[in-house]
């Protein structure tokens, strides 16, 4: 007899989430629905065990992670989305544009893998944070059947910076020329994306300097600006996507989720985008925001009727 040990705060290789363990080492077997209990715990996991791309070195900062947040199994509904947070590629607001937003995501049976990418002041810009976030999707992908999550349904959300990321991961996914791993044989193609008053167009007067420098230098080449406007690369592949932003947000002024709604209109890709009146950049889940509180419902909604939730 078997008896199976969870240890969802342990950094594990992303194919290695369960050890099984002879029940005679234990001093007492797992009841029924032990399992289930420990999986709802937060389980935080490296995109690389080892030979990170371009890293500068071993410490914490050249290891990029994911936590995972596992819904209750009971409410689990089979969708999973990587969560980006903002920071200006220069820090992370791990906590609103992250861990509050993998509760959420718990609530209605979502589960979401908060990203801890790479950025400036880890010393990392392009194209770091792109294939940090695409390898989280792979993963996410990946672990799909142990994981109880469909494929299919494996979205990126992000906000500010972070949803400038995600959107890059929404117009930029291709297969691995030379896939290092299992992992990078899999699809980092979002099948959904949610952009939270995010970062989109690098050429234009409502560009978020800050954010372009941190990500691809002072002065970069014309390449690279046109190769980060991620609404100049919305294609018939771009996945649905649901946006929201503020009519008085002047850290990224609305324009950006304008234009990208825009240009997903124009390849008929399912959209959605809300421009509330009330609130500064940074909101979060805008829980004190008279009017923008309800985005969240919004996109609850969003999600299912694009058949991502039930």
């Amino acid at each position: 007899m078997l008896a199976v040990s969870f240890h969802p705060q342990s950094l594990l290789h992303p194919m290695q989430v369960l050890r099984v363990v002879p029940f005679l080492l234990l001093p007492f077997l797992l009841p029924m629905g032990a399992l289930c209990a420990y999986a709802a715990e937060p389980m935080d996991i490296y995109l690389w065990e080892q030979n990170v791309p371009n890293a500068l070195g071993t410490e914490e900062k050249d290891k990029p992670k994911i936590t995972v947040w596992f819904p209750d199994a009971d409410k689990s509904v089979g969708t999973a989305v990587v969560v980006c947070p903002g920071g200006g590629y220069g820090f992370l607001a791990m906590e609103h544009e992250g861990k509050q937003i993998a509760e959420w995501f718990n609530s209605f049976g979502v589960t979401a893998a908060v990203l801890d990418y790479r950025h400036r002041n880890k010393g990392y810009g392009h194209p770091n944070p792109m294939l940090d976030v695409q390898r989280a999707i792979r993963i996410v992908r990946a672990n799909a059947e142990e994981w109880k999550i469909d494929p299919a349904k494996i979205g990126v959300l992000g906000f500010s910076a972070g949803g400038h990321l995600a959107s890059t991961a929404a117009v930029h996914f291709k297969d691995h020329e030379n896939p290092a791993d299992e992992i990078d044989k899999v699809s980092s193609r979002p099948d959904c994306a949610i952009l939270c008053y995010p970062v989109i167009l690098f050429d234009a007067a409502q560009t978020h300097r800050g954010s372009m420098r941190n990500l691809i230098g002072e002065n970069p080449p014309l390449e690279l600006i046109e190769f980060y406007s991620t609404e100049k690369h919305v294609t018939d592949k771009t996945p649905p996507t649901f946006q929201f932003t503020t009519d008085e947000d002047t850290g990224v002024p609305a324009e950006n989720s304008i234009e990208f709604y825009l240009a997903l209109r124009k390849h008929k890709i399912p959209s959605e985008l809300h421009i509330f009146q009330k609130g500064a950049h940074g909101l979060g889940l805008a829980k004190e925001t008279a009017g923008t509180e309800h985005w969240p419902e919004l996109c609850r909604i969003w999600l299912k009727n694009n058949g991502f939730v039930p």
